[in-house]
């Protein structure tokens, strides 16, 4: 019953940045990992990147490797700084928070947000 609330995506133009913020909520512990999933149109839900409780572990897509920072502020918040954006970048973005770093590769996921769209303008 853990809530997600995302905010941050919009317009941009390539090579430009954006940053997504992602809060939870609910009366539950707080995740070991959070992390992003995007989906473009056509496609199926990706991993992006994750993070765990204490930022010691952190993974990224190839895709975006260099490119965007994931972290968390406190136990409940994680943000996704995206810099150099590209088109093929354009998708919506979801939340994801779990206790396993296996969930987020097996896409077995504890809650996820309603997503945020990224939109990328060559």
């Amino acid at each position: 019953q853990v809530q997600l609330d995302e905010s941050g995506g919009g317009l941009v133009q390539a090579g430009g940045s954006l940053t997504l913020s992602c809060v939870t909520s609910g009366p539950r512990l707080t995740s070991y990992y959070m992390g992003w999933f995007r989906q473009g149109p056509g496609n199926e839900r990706d991993f992006v990147a994750l993070i765990n409780w204490n930022g010691d572990i952190k993974d990224y897509a190839d895709s975006v490797k260099g490119r965007f920072t994931i972290s968390r502020e406190d136990m409940k918040t994680a943000y996704l700084q995206m810099n150099n954006l590209q088109p093929e970048d354009t998708a919506v973005y979801y939340c994801a928070v779990g206790n396993y770093y296996s969930d987020f590769k097996s896409k077995v996921i504890e809650a996820w947000g309603q997503g945020t769209l990224v939109t990328v303008s060559a």
